[in-house]
């Protein structure tokens, strides 16, 4: 009886916070029992996401302890992202680990939409981005990059339908030039940055691939982009989805879904 009435709390538990099933149900016992005190429930943080490790407190002279208040995140990489705002462990843990789970999208919408404003500004007065993808983790620079090279092959079938008969020629000439900085960049010192290196391969790999599919395009001379040799790449936009929408949120589109 015990036992069943234990299995049922857990289950409502679960329900609130679905991540719940990722851990044992000793692990949960653990961090409901600890649920007031949040750096305990951190340790389990790694069982509850795939990326997150664990956050990073707030402490110092004149506050609480244990600390409940967090200034950023750190990844199972050792990526570390600043909230927007302080995230606050409040209530029950099961509630206030659904709150972190939306403090995190929220945080990575937002340097998402910072990330694409400033890398609109790579070829003209900002960062290039081989010295740019430093500011941001590695899966906002990798999705910022991504987002850039959907726009800028639409924008290069437009001057074709314009009448530009070199636009994409040309923008394969940029995609070639942006690779070689990489290459340069990641040839050089990076004062023992391991996680930085495998972030601009990682880049590179992406932007091989971009590469072969414009290039396609140049020796193929497609012109139009309702073909299907663009329609079946997979493309990343960052766009208002309702007019209401204070940030921009990603969306990835291939063919017609």
């Amino acid at each position: 009886m015990c036992e069943k009435a234990l299995n049922e709390y857990l289950e409502q538990k679960k329900k609130v916070f679905p991540r719940f099933y990722f851990v044992s149900n000793q692990a949960l016992l653990d961090i409901l029992s600890n649920g007031n005190n949040p750096e305990k429930v951190d340790e389990y943080l790694g069982d509850c996401f795939d990326g997150m490790k664990s956050l990073d407190f707030i402490k110092g002279p004149g506050i609480q302890s244990p600390a409940k208040s967090a200034k950023g995140m750190w990844s199972k990489e050792n990526e570390y992202v600043p909230f927007i705002t302080p995230f606050h462990c409040a209530g029950a843990v099961e509630n206030y680990l659904c709150d972190l789970e939306t403090a995190m999208q929220a945080t990575l919408q937002e340097h998402a939409d910072d990330a694409k404003v400033t890398a609109d500004a790579w070829d003209i007065e900002g960062k290039k981005r081989h010295f740019w993808l430093e500011d941001y983790c590695a899966q906002i620079s990798l999705l910022a990059t991504q987002i850039l090279w959907t726009e800028e092959t639409t924008r290069a079938f437009e001057e074709l339908e314009g009448g530009s008969e070199t636009a994409m020629k040309e923008y394969l000439t940029i995609i070639v030039t942006r690779i070689k900085h990489l290459i340069e960049r990641v040839r050089t010192d990076l004062g023992g940055s391991k996680d930085l290196r495998v972030k601009i391969i990682t880049i590179i790999t992406i932007d091989v691939h971009e590469r072969d599919v414009v290039e396609g395009f140049v020796i193929n001379k497609i012109q139009d982009q309702g073909m299907f040799i663009w329609q079946s790449q997979l493309k990343f936009y960052l766009e208002y989805k309702n007019p209401k929408d204070a940030k921009r949120t990603c969306v990835s589109r291939i063919c017609d879904w």
